[in-house]
């Protein structure tokens, strides 16, 4: 019988970097469902969802080289990393144009498996958190961190102005660090 080993960052990111398969299984057994929770949120559609998470899997794994311990924990590099991949998969070409063709089409069969969303994200304990910001500072969290928007989206969709969402943006985050810390 195999014991299951528990990690700590140090640890798994040295096996990482070395290209350790089991460190990698490790990885994906204790990160894919936050990670994946995350794309859900942005993406809205459980195969999209599970579609970019291979790829930011495939993409850690290929990129690892490029984690750096002193500019951030694994978990933020990763969460990072995922996404700007699921970003830059809303913005293509291919993603919108099968958008177009199917928005109606399945429009009956679009029902939202909540496992994959906020409950899934919240393992962290990320939505008492966000609770715990001002209602302006939280939606532009939200905008940002969980449906992929640019600042400069956020302030043409709320009408506020592009300084006004950075500072708010800064504010929330400096907030948001010290409640986690």
């Amino acid at each position: 019988m195999e014991q299951i080993h528990k990690y700590s960052e140090p640890e798994l990111v040295q096996m990482l970097q070395m290209q350790d398969q089991q460190a990698f299984s490790y990885l994906y057994d204790n990160y894919a469902a936050a990670l994946n929770g995350v794309i859900y949120r942005m993406v809205e559609d459980k195969e999209l969802a599970e579609d970019i998470l291979q790829d930011a899997f495939v993409k850690i794994w290929n990129n690892f080289a490029q984690y750096d311990s002193s500019k951030g924990r694994l978990f933020t590099w990763m969460i990072n990393l995922t996404r700007n991949l699921t970003i830059d998969t809303l913005r293509s070409k291919g993603y919108k144009k099968q958008q177009k063709i199917s928005s109606d089409e399945n429009a009956v069969s679009n029902v939202q498996d909540q496992s994959f969303g906020a409950d899934k994200f919240d393992t962290m304990g990320l939505q008492k958190h966000l609770a715990n910001l001002r209602p302006e500072q939280r939606s532009i969290i939200d905008m940002a961190y969980f449906k992929g928007y640019t600042q400069d989206e956020i302030a043409k969709h709320t009408g506020i102005p592009l300084g006004t969402v950075k500072t708010r943006m800064r504010a929330a985050i400096i907030e948001l660090r010290k409640i986690l810390q």
